[in-house]
């Protein structure tokens, strides 16, 4: 397949589900973040022999920004229909909300082609009917953005995830946008209510990165050099996290040593395609990593905090 190209086996807990009838589906990948960079994509999906009529791709979020072809990007999985599925991203959410005119685009966004063009109210109408939290009962993974607050466990989080949903897919969805913004609550409690809620479940589903050891979020990991039980450290590490049971695919953190995520049944795929690193695809069938260099040139994109869109 060339030279560039690295394949891994990972040991991890392989699924027990039988294989679905031939010709039906081959295999299901899970892609970390694309953020626009389409023409990488293609060459992944030509290392994995990808066939629409048999295979299934997933994506964990931030299809796009960063990278220098959103706009083709979008329009490419949409097509894909019953064979791709995404999560929603940060990035995702941050096109939607200057779509509604709650933000202003920056000067370094890569998402103005999208905003003007011809057939952007279909591809955003498109991109907010697509889930916060994917799961495959046969396979035994689940796939979200960024991750899972402590508190709760998986039906819980299914049911946040569709109370969100509902939200975006509503016709005046533009009203969560202008609420949206903000780090607290940081703290889960069954009994939040209106905007409060909503922006703690979005913030867990596309902006986790580190909690506490009580479960209070930390989206900057200002917290995470303490000590103690306010020291901040990897959702997925906390003790006693009710989700543990779970085998979670996630994007939304290149720079996490992926050590860390070890014995944890938890599977990160952001490898920074879109900052000179490398494109993750990952194989549910068999746990097997296949991994491309990334070749297309990103926009200048500084260091970010884990709070920001």
């Amino acid at each position: 397949m060339g030279e560039d190209i690295e394949r891994s086996q990972l040991a991890v807990e392989p699924s027990a589900a039988a294989p679905e009838p031939e010709g039906v589906r081959r295999f299901t990948y899970a892609i970390g973040d694309v953020q626009g960079c389409f023409d990488d994509l293609l060459r992944l999906l030509d290392v994995l022999d990808f066939d629409p009529s048999l295979d299934r791709l997933w994506f964990t979020g931030d299809l796009v920004n960063k990278g220098p072809n959103s706009l083709e990007l979008l329009r490419f999985v949409k097509t894909l229909a019953d064979s791709a599925i995404s999560v929603l991203g940060n990035h995702d959410l941050y096109l939607l909300a200057a779509a509604a005119g709650a933000i202003k685009v920056r000067k370094k966004d890569t998402i103005a082609e999208i905003l003007n063009a011809p057939d952007c109210e279909e591809l955003l109408f498109w991109l907010r009917h697509q889930p916060l939290l994917h799961q495959d009962a046969r396979l035994g993974y689940a796939m979200v953005h960024a991750g899972l607050p402590p508190q709760w466990a998986p039906e819980q989080a299914h049911s946040y995830a569709r109370e969100l949903e509902a939200v975006l897919q509503n016709f005046d969805y533009e009203d969560f946008f202008a609420h949206m913004g903000g780090e607290k609550p940081l703290q889960w409690d069954e009994d939040l209510k209106g905007w409060e809620r909503l922006r703690f479940i979005a913030n867990c589903f596309t902006q986790l990165r580190y909690c506490d050891r009580e479960g209070r979020l930390d989206l900057g990991g200002r917290r995470r050099r303490g000590s103690g039980k306010k020291r901040s450290i990897p959702w997925f590490l906390v003790p006693e996290r009710a989700s543990s049971e779970m085998r979670i695919l996630f994007g939304h953190w290149a720079t996490l040593d992926a050590k860390s995520a070890k014995n944890q049944r938890v599977y990160p795929l952001d490898t920074g395609c879109a900052n000179g690193g490398r494109f993750t695809a990952f194989r549910l069938e068999d746990a097997r990593y296949f991994r491309v260099p990334c070749k297309n040139q990103a926009v200048p994109w500084p260091s970010e905090s884990a709070a920001d869109l």
